[in-house]
């Protein structure tokens, strides 16, 4: 089994409390609601992991979270999609307060099967997904800066 590491990151003028609680505390109400096209529910079957898809199923483990500094590591180790490059993908991502708004730095590892090869083209399109859920939670806080004040 291969690790292949990507690093991106993603600037908001949204608060990095205000990302964090929707994207990872508070997904299970946030992200059926905004973005109901993609996500039909989150729901919480163990621990205090709270990340939603955009699959029909998924399952994430939780291995790190801390809300103080708006960090959270998991690793998606179950989904409806069948793999046939990926063991599985260990995601981290922090929220890092700007001038202007935030960076969320992540950091993906794919855990490759041996002798498979991961295109590029095939992280970006996961990249470009996770990119409109941003932009659309992005959108919603700005909206609406009550609902996770």
């Amino acid at each position: 089994m291969g690790v292949i590491n990507y690093s991106w990151e993603i600037t908001s003028v949204a608060t990095p409390s205000g990302m964090f609680k929707a994207l990872v505390l508070d997904s299970d109400n946030i992200l059926p609601k905004i973005a109901p096209e993609v996500i039909k529910s989150v729901e919480f079957i163990e621990g205090e992991g709270r990340v939603g898809s955009h699959i029909k199923y998924m399952k994430h483990k939780i291995e790190a979270l801390n809300t103080g500094s708006f960090y959270c590591k998991y690793a998606m180790i179950e989904s409806d999609i069948k793999f046939d490059k990926i063991d599985f993908i260990v995601e981290e991502m922090k929220f890092v307060a700007t001038n202007s708004g935030y960076v969320c730095k992540m950091t993906s590892e794919y855990h490759i099967q041996e002798d498979c090869e991961l295109k590029e083209e095939d992280i970006k399109k996961g990249k470009d997904k996770v990119m409109g859920l941003y932009k659309t939670v992005e959108e919603y806080l700005m909206a609406n800066p009550n609902v996770c004040a």
